[in-house]
């Protein structure tokens, strides 16, 4: 695609990703401006926004591009952290990238850069190889992927970091985050139990997951949030043939053949759609959590995506 004389606004994190993202796009000759996206950080608990934002900044400046800083606290906790809750409650697996990403990155930033008068938007997501991240995607509407572009998105890490010195950026050697997109550096399990408590083990163990006890290993296979209570057993599950899903959202449609993918890097398996639900080829060794995403791809293309339902 030829960006020159394009006006594109770049989600600058801090890290690597959106760094060199921005840096391409500049060198190719678009009107870039780099945006953080502040969000909404459990109160109490320790945060790195404001060092993440000031690495934002050092990029901004190093690349000489306009840098703005976009208030997204309202959809942060709206759309995500009370999804988040409302599902544990509710004794499902939620995904909060995924919402991360609908609602925030790929909601509030495009509204933010439209009404600005841009012609893209930009993130530092990768589409492709062992760090694809399109699996957190799916949810995002069509329109907003079109108008989406991916600098980095086919590269490896390991290109990014070269592209990063040659770029003299500042964060050229800084780590990867390893946290939830809304919560930088807080673990999930201390979220969960700073905001829903540590005495009923429904709400913090999901299905599948691996409990700490003695002669293990033990896997939670079932659970009664009522009762506070969790049902374990030495197999996570028997095999599975069907998984039903609702809320789908397709970019090339249900028809034909296709691959799943239930979990972040985990295996695709091939099938086809019927009735709301995915069809296994072969058995499936577990059935997945509710309330997680089933992802849909034909070929490497991401073809859409939904919410297993029980």
């Amino acid at each position: 695609m030829n960006v020159k004389g394009k006006k594109i606004y770049v989600g600058l994190s801090g890290g690597v990703d959106s760094a060199v993202s921005a840096a391409l796009l500049r060198q190719a000759g678009a009107k870039v401006t780099g945006v953080f996206i502040k969000g909404w950080y459990p109160p109490g608990m320790p945060c790195t926004w404001a060092a993440e934002r000031r690495d934002a900044m050092l990029v901004a400046a190093r690349l000489h591009i306009p840098f703005e800083t976009l208030d997204a606290r309202v959809e942060y906790k709206e759309g995500v952290i009370d999804y988040l809750l409302s599902e544990y409650r509710a004794g499902r697996t939620p995904n909060p990238d995924v919402m991360c990403n609908r609602e925030v990155k790929f909601g509030a930033f495009y509204r933010f850069a439209k009404a600005a008068g841009a012609d893209f938007i930009a993130t530092g997501h990768y589409r492709s190889g062992e760090k694809d991240q399109s699996y957190f995607l799916w949810a995002v509407p069509k329109n907003i992927l079109d108008a989406t572009i991916f600098p980095v998105g086919n590269f490896s890490k390991e290109k990014v970091r070269a592209l990063a010195k040659q770029f003299h950026l500042p964060v050229a050697e800084k780590k990867d985050s390893q946290g939830v997109c809304f919560l930088g550096s807080v673990s999930i399990e201390e979220f969960l139990k700073k905001e829903l408590g540590s005495d009923n083990p429904a709400l913090l163990y999901t299905m599948g997951q691996r409990v700490p006890l003695p002669d293990g290993p033990w896997y939670v296979v079932g659970k009664d949030v009522e009762k506070k209570e969790i049902m374990v057993s030495k197999t996570r599950a028997t095999e599975v043939r069907e998984i039903p899903f609702s809320s789908a959202n397709w970019f090339s449609g249900p028809s034909g053949e296709l691959e799943a993918q239930t979990r972040y890097r985990g295996p695709r398996v091939g099938g086809r759609i019927e009735n709301g639900r995915f069809i296994a080829a072969a058995p499936l060794p577990e059935r997945p959590a509710t309330g997680q995403s089933i992802v849909f791809y034909r070929g490497d293309e991401l073809a859409g995506g939904a919410i297993i339902t029980p």
